[in-house]
């Protein structure tokens, strides 16, 4: 059984772990802040603007984006980004459609202030509204040339303990080019994360559009789209990397 204080950070059920990012209002735990920060540093010496634009999201946002694709109040993608009508899909289908691109209420990595969606503010003006999707940071997107220059930092180690968990398609998130990780915090977080204990949690929250099926189908789904294996990590998960 998981220490109280620690379960609720894992879940997303208290804010006490994060802090704000003054730059974008936006929260972050306070070790992800300082890597950003000295993330940012470099990326300004190349020319660019790193900004988070979304940063810790607490479980009951988690929920209500859940809730709203699940019922088709909100856009629901496929695989390249282009609209689906759920009513064609089955539960099964349409909860591993929302999946692709929306976390479980409470499995969500954004829930620990270690991971953030990042753009390049200095390629875009002040008023654009990001829309995170892949057209944007492929290679030729807006946002391309600051993620192939954060693809090298990455490769060489030089990302201060920052990576790309959903950086590839391993047959579950889609690749998601603009969320950064604070790795060793990060690291510790995901071995706590279980599918019973996410059972738990769905049963003491409530709420949680087609849970039925969630449930049944809970082993593929967490191997697929919540635990991101220890391979995918970095090798020196630290920030004086």
């Amino acid at each position: 059984m998981l220490d109280a204080v620690l379960e609720r950070m894992l879940f997303g059920l208290t804010d006490e772990h994060v802090i704000v990012e003054p730059v974008s209002g936006q929260l972050l735990h306070p070790e992800a802040l300082v890597a950003f920060e000295r993330l940012r540093e470099a990326a300004r010496e190349a020319g660019f603007e790193p900004k988070v634009v979304s940063g810790f999201r607490d479980f009951e946002r988690q929920r209500t984006i859940w809730n709203g694709k699940a019922a088709g109040q909100r856009p629901l993608l496929d695989s390249h980004g282009a609209p689906l009508e759920s009513a064609s899909l089955s539960e099964r289908e349409l909860v591993f459609a929302i999946l692709r691109w929306s976390a479980l209420p409470g499995a969500s990595r954004h829930h620990w202030g270690t991971d953030f969606d990042v753009i390049d503010a200095a390629a875009v003006p002040e008023d654009y509204r990001p829309q995170l999707t892949p057209q944007e940071v492929a290679d030729e997107g807006v946002f391309g040339p600051f993620h192939c220059w954060l693809d090298e930092r990455i490769a060489t180690g030089e990302s201060f303990g920052l990576f790309r968990p959903y950086g590839r398609d391993r047959g579950g998130v889609a690749p998601e080019r603009w969320h950064l990780s604070y790795a060793p915090r990060a690291r510790e977080l995901d071995e706590l994360l279980t599918p019973a204990a996410l059972r738990r949690l769905w049963r003491e929250q409530g709420g949680l559009e087609l849970c039925d099926t969630v449930c049944a189908n809970l082993d593929e789904i967490y191997t697929r789209f919540v635990r991101v294996p220890a391979e995918c990590y970095p090798q020196n998960c630290r920030l004086d990397n």
